[in-house]
């Protein structure tokens, strides 16, 4: 097995480079094969994820950087069988660890090189592919801004999203959406929020898709329509945040494996932090599409049976 390390030098703000000689280090101390890639540019990690998928050679990949990093990692090795994913948090949000603990214990190279793969689900969006989630309506054009607001000093990726969110909900809070569910009939909403999740953390820390599980061969959809005063939704953000919309009125809330978004105007769609203007998007799940490493020092079957545990009980308001 080959271990390779594509390391973006300008995440976190320059310090995903700082973690380089760490990585010597105990590659050298257990004497494995490795490789440092240190990217040059946007799209650098999908082309050698790619090309090192094309080699034919048994790899581990790991994206060392953002969530940006690891979504170019994940759209260059899928399709290749002789690819594993692992990550290396970075960058100033790193959504998708906070499913499975802190990010610390995915910064420990010694159990990463330890560390188990286990496949999980992707989502189709177009040509693209997202690990985490996609989205219309307010939050897409939330993260189509927060990228401005990442470059102020000072910001990290949460309060990027914060400021961004109260920005755009004074200029982008009515979304009107033809939706439709796995090929159903398409129904009109004004929404808030239109989300697809295949894990349940996005944004730097927001709890947006509580109940989703990364490898049960379903999308979890939730709608959030517009059905109150911008006002109001600020002094409910908090909750939001935390995961705890799913019991209010203005939420649906559904499974499945398809959803459809048509928008009479442009409309920013999100996918995985991945941003642009459309009028309609199709998200669909991708059943175990990605061998993804997990470290020696998490157990994920534990935190599977605590997602296990949570969905069972909230299964009698949710359904």
């Amino acid at each position: 097995m080959k271990y390779v390390f594509i390391v973006n030098p300008v995440a976190g703000k320059g310090k995903a480079g700082e973690y380089i000689p760490e990585i010597e280090k105990i590659c050298r101390a257990k004497g494995v094969d490795y490789e440092i890639h240190k990217t040059s540019s946007v799209g650098d990690a999908r082309k050698y994820t790619r090309k090192l998928g094309e080699s034919g050679i048994e790899t581990s990949v790991f994206g060392c950087g953002g969530d940006g990093t690891l979504f170019e990692v994940i759209n260059g090795a899928t399709g290749y069988d002789n690819l594993k994913v692992g990550t290396m948090p970075l960058g100033s949000g790193n959504d998708f660890v906070r499913n499975f603990g802190k990010k610390k214990d995915f910064l420990d190279v010694l159990s990463l090189l330890e560390g188990e793969s286990r496949k999980i689900d992707l989502i189709r969006c177009g040509e693209k592919y997202a690990i985490s989630q996609c989205s219309m309506g307010l939050d897409a054009e939330v993260c189509a801004k927060q990228a401005k607001f990442k470059k102020l000093p000072f910001m990290s990726g949460e309060m990027a999203y914060t400021a961004s969110l109260v920005y755009c909900i004074f200029t982008k809070s009515s979304n009107v959406f033809e939706i439709s569910i796995d090929d159903g009939e398409f129904e009109t909403y004004d929404v808030l929020f239109s989300l697809c999740g295949n894990a349940r953390f996005y944004g730097g820390g927001y709890k947006g898709i509580p109940l989703a599980i990364c490898d049960d061969g379903e999308l979890d959809f939730i709608i959030i329509k517009k059905d109150m005063p911008v006002i109001k939704f600020l002094k409910v953000m908090g909750d939001y945040k935390e995961g705890k919309h799913l019991p209010w009125d203005r939420t649906i809330f559904r499974r499945g494996k398809k959803m459809t978004v048509r928008s009479r105007k442009f409309s920013a769609v999100n996918v995985d932090g991945e941003c642009e203007y459309v009028k309609e998007r199709t998200f669909e799940i991708v059943p175990k599409a990605i061998d993804f490493i997990f470290p020696s020092n998490i157990n994920y079957d534990e935190i599977h049976k605590v997602w296990e545990d949570e969905n069972k009980t909230s299964e009698k308001l949710f359904t």
